[in-house]
């Protein structure tokens, strides 16, 4: 998996020095764009994200800006650091990306996988679908993320991961924003039949259809906006809190 997702999810981790004092805030908010914790539009202050962090507001400012480079989040004058939030002209966008990539990993992967990287694979769907059983929304759409990531690792082309990486969070805004209340980011039955057709041999063509197939899925699901409250950074992050 990503290392800035791997950091993330490990709020025990010292902070060392300040460049990974740094990394952390990075990690912290990626992940909280990516699992819904932190909704479209939420502003991110810098003396609450550097009094939740227990460091200084310059490594915050550092890390703010790194994720507006990335396109997490959007800096904007006299206003500061805000999450986005997208429209569906940027959906078109992102979309019309991921299927370009996506596509050719499927292609690429199709019939190539080792028993050991579809166990894996498999192993994720089925955590996936178990937290959207139990209603673990915020798990759900983390191994659904995961899912498409581990995919594109298992390409071996990093430009392709760090494309991904980048659009991820603008999808899981879009869901936020878009997609109708109670239903999961990706359904877990639709990365089953995607393993299966990219697992079992099929034809390179027929695994990108099957991935173009389960995108536009996606992207059908979207619909109108659905107002989200911006949750207190505190709470948010209260797991870093509690741990320094």
């Amino acid at each position: 998996m990503s290392t800035r997702r791997n950091r993330a999810s490990d709020p025990s981790a010292e902070l060392a020095s300040p460049p990974v004092a740094a990394d952390r805030v990075y990690d912290a908010i990626y992940a909280a764009v990516i699992d819904h914790r932190l909704a479209p539009g939420t502003r991110l202050r810098e003396e609450e994200l550097a009094q939740t962090f227990a460091i200084s507001r310059t490594l915050v400012r550092q890390a703010l800006h790194k994720l507006a480079q990335d396109g997490v989040i959007v800096l904007r004058p006299n206003r500061g650091a805000q999450v986005p939030e997208p429209t569906r002209r940027d959906g078109e966008h992102v979309f019309d990306a991921r299927r370009v990539v996506e596509c050719e990993v499927a292609r690429r992967l199709a019939g190539k996988l080792s028993v050991e990287q579809v166990a894996e694979l498999r192993q994720t769907v089925e955590a996936e679908a178990r937290a959207t059983k139990s209603q673990n929304k915020q798990e759900a759409i983390r191994l659904s993320g995961e899912f498409h990531l581990k995919l594109a690792q298992m390409s071996g082309n990093p430009i392709f991961v760090r494309l991904l990486e980048e659009l991820l969070p603008t999808t899981s805004l879009l869901m936020a924003l878009y997609k109708a209340p109670g239903e999961p980011m990706c359904v877990a039955h639709s990365h089953r039949k995607l393993l299966q057709v990219i697992g079992k041999g099929a034809a390179g063509a027929g695994a990108a259809t099957e991935m173009r197939r389960h995108l536009n899925e996606i992207e059908r699901s979207l619909s109108a906006p659905t107002a989200k409250p911006e949750t207190a950074l505190r709470d948010v992050f209260k797991a870093y809190r509690s741990a320094t």
